[in-house]
């Protein structure tokens, strides 16, 4: 990943050099343009960083050209709200697609359960078809799915498109039972052996978290058995009131990529992860150990870990598949809820900040789009520092 061009912040701090160096024949740089009223009142009065700069990173989110459509942005400092802005047609109240962003909150799911005793993450996964006599997947494991790194033949992305195993999953001949489309598929490696991300993995899980709930295969009564166990034990306490998860028409949960919910509430739930699962109450919703298991770097790719994206430098191992965020301008302990067309969720725990943005970026104006995003996490002070 490639260094962004000068901001306007940083060209204004080099303007006095500009200056010296007109003699020279050097034209000095031009000051930013005066922000918008708009821009200003984005921001809170206590932003915890220059309010000025804040507005202003903010502002070339929605401005700048290339980066796509920026729907919303919510800047978190140490709880409270720093800055939040929408773009038109778009509010506090609108709900949000998730995309990808619904892996993390499935595996949210998944550790309460392991909590309650009801599942266990180095037993052979909950998959009655995969212990069957002399069948390889009965060694994957549920941390095997919780890392990617369950060695099924789940492709990602497809060219063309119905190629992809994710596409077929949701669109076309599994969409009925996603889970079943998605746990029929043979292995290509080893269980453990490789790190892909996959979107069918994820509602593997989903659909192990509902059999751990509830026996049954009536999908109404799955479907309510997640969504209760979800209400009851994350949404509610998080005061997540605008949270919608979907199911397939076989009661399994989405958990993949389909959830919705408004900027705020995603918010909460990166507050959440940041308190290490804790409510805004201080009550303990999920082990704190297994928020430190889901930021734990994979041993197949440092960038991942339990469902959840890391700033982590990628070494050897992972490189291929390029960095998904900033390991060169933020703390190595920054991690992230990431979805399709660039909806974030990063949260930097050395910085006591959690940003969320909101939007329709192309693979092509992601990159630029997150150095811009990274510019308003870079205002903020590491702790201790």
């Amino acid at each position: 990943m490639t260094f962004r061009r000068p901001s306007h912040i940083a060209a204004a701090a080099l303007l006095p050099t500009f200056v010296l160096c007109a003699a020279c024949g050097e034209a000095p740089a031009p000051p930013p343009d005066p922000l918008t009223q708009e821009a200003l009142d984005a921001v809170s009065e206590d932003a915890g960083a220059p309010k000025d700069q804040i507005a202003r990173q903010i502002d070339e989110l929605f401005t700048m050209e290339g980066l796509g459509e920026t729907r919303a942005v919510l800047v978190l400092a140490n709880g409270k709200i720093a800055a939040e802005r929408y773009g038109d047609g778009y509010s506090s109240e609108t709900k949000f697609i998730s995309w990808s962003m619904a892996k993390t909150v499935t595996a949210v799911l998944v550790g309460m359960l392991v909590a309650d005793g009801l599942l266990s993450v180095d037993e052979p996964a909950p998959v009655p078809m995969w212990q069957r006599s002399g069948d390889p997947r009965a060694d994957i494991t549920l941390r095997h799915l919780l890392q990617m790194r369950a060695g099924l033949r789940h492709t990602e992305a497809g060219d063309p498109p119905y190629d992809s195993s994710e596409v077929r999953m949701l669109f076309l001949d599994g969409r009925d039972d996603m889970a079943k489309w998605a746990k029929e598929q043979p292995l290509e490696a080893e269980p453990g052996e490789r790190f892909e991300y996959s979107s069918n993995t994820t509602v593997i899980l989903a659909d192990i978290a509902a059999r751990a709930l509830t026996e049954s295969d009536d999908p109404v009564a799955r479907r309510d058995a997640v969504t209760d166990y979800l209400q009851e034990r994350l949404f509610g306490p998080l005061g997540m009131t605008s949270m919608v998860p979907e199911f397939d028409a076989s009661g399994t949960l989405i958990g993949g990529s389909l959830m919705h919910a408004t900027a705020r509430d995603w918010g909460k739930f990166g507050e959440f992860m940041r308190a290490k699962g804790r409510a805004p109450g201080g009550e303990q919703l999920v082990p704190s150990r297994w928020i430190e298991a889901m930021v734990d770097p994979s041993p197949t790719a440092q960038q991942y870990g339990f469902q959840t994206w890391l700033n982590r430098p990628l070494g050897q191992k992972g490189a291929e598949f390029g960095h998904p965020l900033f390991p060169e301008r933020a703390p190595a302990n920054l991690f992230a809820l990431i979805g399709h067309m660039g909806q974030y969720v990063l949260v930097s725990p050395d910085q006591g900040v959690t940003m969320v943005r909101l939007g329709h970026s192309t693979s092509a104006e992601r990159p630029e789009m997150l150095q811009q995003a990274a510019d308003v996490i870079a205002l903020y002070p590491v702790e201790g520092e």
